[in-house]
């Protein structure tokens, strides 16, 4: 028989909830979004801050909650089996005894703890820009360093450095969806994968847990940290405050989920050692399944801890992916964006569907502009970036504008240098002997909306690239998963593929091949000859 789940994608600007049927397939019944606040730099008062509200997320929750259910009728509340997560990883929330949040959760964006990185781990003799002693000391317990400005445990040590009544009142430091997780069921509990992307976890077999050596190296107080569970584990049931507020009866089980690391892979079917994802969100990223744990520290690319027990997910993340075509609409073709959404208005005012109707224009003016944009080529890097290279100072740029180059094909190359970071980023994992890259690769995400997008993917790689259905809801897909592997109703992780079929592949055209191989070359080049004028104008 069908079971019926509610699953709560939390992104970096908005919340997809959505009513999902498990049965032969993992299918969505119905969905609905909500957006929220991102507070940067003016509004956090601290350059490099990016916070949110945690009570606009609950908001948020509750709003789509209500309005998946009224879409559809046929559903009870009475039916719901289980409740799940997947969100941004990486945020800081620190929250009281009472489950109240201290001050505005810091978001995965965050940059602000420079000085804390650099006394925490990058000082003395170096490796990969990291103390020698400290990095080897992180990689004998973790397979993994805290390398990045954006990394949670020097957001944490930002705290106490710079708010001291703060850091006094903190019970448990938690992340986004581990926050919703305790607001719904009243539990103080982390998962696994949260818990190892604060890289204070052991992940040695048998040693499984917080790592006291490396929080008494990084000054990490160990009753901070909550219980950890699996991603798949009944981790509480709906409280009565909270079935109030959310429209659910009260006792339905709240599962861990996991985050968007974690389960955008798992949504996209991408399970089996060797499947590799392509995600273009927000944010976006490489990643693929792998049976042990590999670390490249040049790159800043590790082997995460997943949803799946017995699986890692090597991981490489560009931090401004299809954000760069939200910057695409809001500046580039602003007029022209504007004049199309006026001419094809869409059923319900919110952002997903504003983002469809976007597609829908860009796929028009892509497609007017030759493959490798008459020779321009764009940098992604609106916010910086992680990998293959750590550079908060980088940025975007069109390279080498002429007198006929017009907005097509500025817009075209936008596209194109996000699929040249995920080459690059393809690439360098390939290098590592003990990763299989799969011949095709999964694409999904808002990217994955746009057939000419996926076909400009599919060219640059040389790969064949396969879309699932509704490639911008993976993530609560994703989430349905655990709750099915933890009702015992699909039998492990690995099976979850048989659940998610793809639905469309795109061939690559080897006549692309030799302009997109001479713009990827100086794509590549662009980032290590302003390395230094990056420094001089953001440094």
């Amino acid at each position: 028989m069908s079971k019926y789940v509610i699953t709560y994608d939390t992104g970096t600007t908005g919340i997809k909830t959505c009513l999902i049927e498990i049965d032969k397939e993992i299918k969505i019944i119905s969905s609905a979004t909500a957006g929220y606040t991102l507070f940067v730099e003016d509004e956090t008062g601290v350059k490099g801050g990016a916070e949110q509200d945690a009570d606009e997320w609950w908001k948020a929750m509750c709003v789509t909650t209500d309005e998946v259910f009224r879409k559809a009728p046929e559903i009870k509340k009475e039916q719901i089996e289980g409740i799940s997560f997947c969100s941004a990883m990486q945020g800081l929330v620190i929250v009281d005894k009472d489950g109240n949040c201290i001050r505005r959760p810091m978001t995965y964006m965050d940059q602000r703890a420079t000085e804390e990185l650099k006394t925490g781990i990058a000082h003395g003799v170096q490796i990969a820009g990291a103390d020698a002693a400290k990095l080897l000391k992180c990689l004998k317990y973790t397979k993994a360093a805290p390398l990045s400005v954006k990394d949670p445990v020097w957001k944490y040590k930002w705290v106490e450095a710079h708010e001291p009544e703060n850091f006094k009142k903190i019970y448990k430091w938690l992340d986004v969806k581990e926050y919703l997780i305790l607001r719904a069921s009243g539990e103080f509990v982390m998962t696994t994968d949260s818990a190892f992307a604060t890289l204070i976890y052991d992940t040695r077999k048998g040693h499984e847990g917080w790592c006291k050596p490396l929080c008494d190296m990084f000054g990490v107080n160990m009753n901070h940290l909550p219980e950890i569970k699996a991603c798949t584990e009944k981790v509480g049931e709906v409280t009565e405050k909270a079935a109030a507020e959310l429209g659910l009866a009260p006792g339905t089980a709240v599962f861990g989920g996991g985050g968007d690391a974690s389960l955008i892979g798992v949504g996209a079917g991408a399970v089996e050692v060797g499947d590799t994802h392509i995600y273009s969100g927000t944010s976006g990223w490489v990643g693929t399944v792998v049976e042990k744990q590999v670390v490249d520290t040049g790159a800043l690319m590790a082997a995460i801890v997943g949803a799946d027990p017995e699986a890692y997910n090597y991981f490489g993340e560009l931090e401004t992916s299809n954000k760069c075509v939200s910057w695409v609409k809001d500046h580039l073709a602003l007029d022209e964006i504007g004049v199309y959404l006026k001419s094809h208005p869409s059923e319900e005012n919110d952002y997903e569907h504003i983002a469809v109707n976007l597609y829908d224009f860009l796929e028009q003016v892509v497609d007017t502009a030759e493959p490798g944009a008459g020779g321009v080529v764009f940098t992604p890097w609106l916010h910086g970036n992680r990998c293959p290279f750590e550079d908060p100072n980088a940025a975007g740029m069109f390279f080498n504008i002429k007198l006929e180059t017009g907005k097509t094909e500025l817009i075209r190359a936008v596209v194109e240098g996000i699929c040249f970071h995920m080459r690059w980023m393809l690439e360098r994992q390939d290098m590592k002997k003990e990763v299989h890259i799969s011949n095709a690769v999964r694409f999904c995400g808002g990217g994955a909306l746009g057939s000419s997008t996926c076909q400009i993917l599919a060219d640059i790689l040389q790969r064949d690239v396969e879309v699932v259905d509704s490639p911008q809801n993976i993530g609560a897909v994703g989430a349905a998963a655990c709750i099915a592997v933890g009702l015992g109703v699909i039998p492990t992780m690995k099976d979850v593929k048989k659940f998610i079929p793809a639905k469309i592949t795109y061939h690559p055209n080897k006549a692309t091949k030799e302009v997109y191989d001479r713009n990827y070359k100086v794509f590549t080049n662009l980032y290590k000859c302003n390395k230094k004028n990056f420094a001089i104008l953001n440094g």
